[in-house]
């Protein structure tokens, strides 16, 4: 199984299906340039830490103590450490005594006895750029948001600079060799597209005869998906990638809580509007699932709920079973 994407959303569904597997990749963006993750990376050199941490920490079976280490933000006062995670620092000193970072991530996945492999989609420095519909253009991950909400309009499309990055071999290697490739969930633009942009990952992705997923996000986000239905994120994936990439679209069907619509409208996000005809047009099946969880304070996917559902739609559909 590969899981491709960064952020919350990817750690969130790797929490749920290392209970059913140990063959688990999770292949990373490494675009980020925000937080404590951009200041290691430009006081470093490194690439951004932050979403291969947060995998690594979903699928650690690490001792108590390191489990709490892993997450620790130094508070406000820490001078310039002020909210940066003790894991990011964990990997930037394994980075510092590693031929390579892909090496700094092998040796922090012993540390924490992680369940499966967590891979950078590649080790080259990249920078995310973001075109909008209105023709201007913004450079860094980090600037998207707020640069989006200034044009007023919609993303066009995100190319990485330089373009076409060398994919570490690892990642392509998982790919090729999948049973069931996911996409999400995720950030669309910032945390799941990048990775679509590595030389090579889109490609390995689309002639994979394995079952390929891609789980949308419940809400739209502010500042990049705005008024975005589910077959906008689907069109959205195949114009950066190609014909063949996904072969179903996994939505949440649970209502989401009226307190959390209502918190949500502070910041213009809504639950995604799933439009089934449109995505059935493009040639990707839709399946909906009640995937919201019932407990968090957002309107995120349920860690169980998720992964049996991705589990089942495996299991009903695959012609060889890995779990």
């Amino acid at each position: 199984m590969v899981a491709i994407g960064g952020g919350t959303g990817l750690s969130t569904m790797l929490r749920g299906l290392k209970t059913y597997t140990q063959n688990l990749t999770a292949v990373v963006t490494v675009a980020d340039d925000g937080g404590g993750s951009g200041m290691l990376r430009e006081d470093l050199g490194m690439p951004p830490p932050g979403d291969i941490r947060h995998c690594m920490e979903a699928l650690a079976n690490a001792e108590p103590v390191m489990q709490q280490l892993l997450t620790y933000r130094f508070p406000q006062g820490s001078g310039k450490l002020t909210g940066q995670s003790f894991g990011n620092l964990i990997l930037a000193a394994l980075n510092g005594i590693s031929d390579s970072f892909d090496e700094a991530v092998a040796k922090m996945s012993q540390v924490l006895a992680i369940t499966g492999r967590v891979l950078p989609v590649t080790t080259a420095d990249v920078a995310l750029e973001a075109t909008f519909e209105n023709g201007t253009r913004v450079r860094g991950e980090s600037k998207i948001c707020d640069f989006k909400k200034a044009q007023d309009c919609r993303i066009q499309s995100v190319r990485l600079l330089p373009e076409h990055p060398k994919a570490l071999p690892a990642a392509i290697q998982a790919i090729e060799e999948a049973n069931l490739i996911l996409l999400g969930p995720g950030s669309l633009y910032t945390s799941i597209i990048p990775n679509l942009l590595v030389d090579g990952i889109a490609q390995a992705v689309c002639r994979s005869k394995a079952l390929k997923i891609y789980i949308c996000n419940i809400m739209t986000q502010d500042g990049e998906t705005e008024g975005m239905t589910a077959s906008d994120h689907v069109k959205a994936l195949l114009d950066h990638s190609g014909p063949g990439l996904i072969n179903l679209c996994l939505c949440n069907s649970a209502p989401v809580r009226p307190r959390l619509v209502e918190r949500y409208k502070a910041e213009d996000a809504v639950p995604i509007v799933v439009d089934r005809a449109a995505i059935e047009a493009m040639g990707v099946e839709l399946v909906t699932r009640p995937l919201a969880s019932e407990t968090q304070d957002y309107a995120r996917h349920s860690v169980a709920r998720l992964a049996a559902a991705v589990v089942e739609l495996y299991r009903e559909r695959a012609e060889t079973k890995i779990f």
